[in-house]
């Protein structure tokens, strides 16, 4: 049983891109598939599959590179973080944060313009 679902997705994620593997098999979620599904319309996942209770996620490569490598867990179970739409805007750069919001799971690009804050889950780069 993993005690932090979202989390040890993001973190599988992450190993098999520095590993090389373009494929990642974890338990089916709702909250791991809507990441997921932001993940892919960001462009750094190919494809998602519900398989039974899993969920299997294609990872994407450009130039045989990794899309998604530089990534960090912003909230853990111990410590949840938590941003108002005033501190999402204060991020610069090409890096954005995943957010929960009361509507759903959103980067802080979509935070920003729906004038939403939440629970800062990770932020990519």
């Amino acid at each position: 049983m993993v005690n932090y679902p979202i989390g040890d997705f993001l973190i599988k994620l992450k190993n098999a891109a520095l590993a090389g593997r373009s494929e990642v098999v974890m338990p089916y979620s709702k909250l791991v598939f809507k990441v997921a599904e932001l993940l892919k319309k960001e462009k750094y996942l190919r494809d998602i599959k519900k398989s039974g209770g899993d969920l299997v996620v294609d990872l994407a490569y450009m130039k045989k590179q990794p899309v998604l490598v530089e990534m960090k867990l912003v909230s853990k179970p111990g410590r949840r973080v938590y941003k108002k739409v005033d501190q999402l805007k204060k991020l610069k750069g090409l890096s954005f944060y995943i957010i929960s919001t009361p509507e759903g799971v959103m980067t802080s690009k979509e935070a920003i313009k729906k004038n939403l804050g939440g629970e800062v889950i990770s932020e990519i780069h």
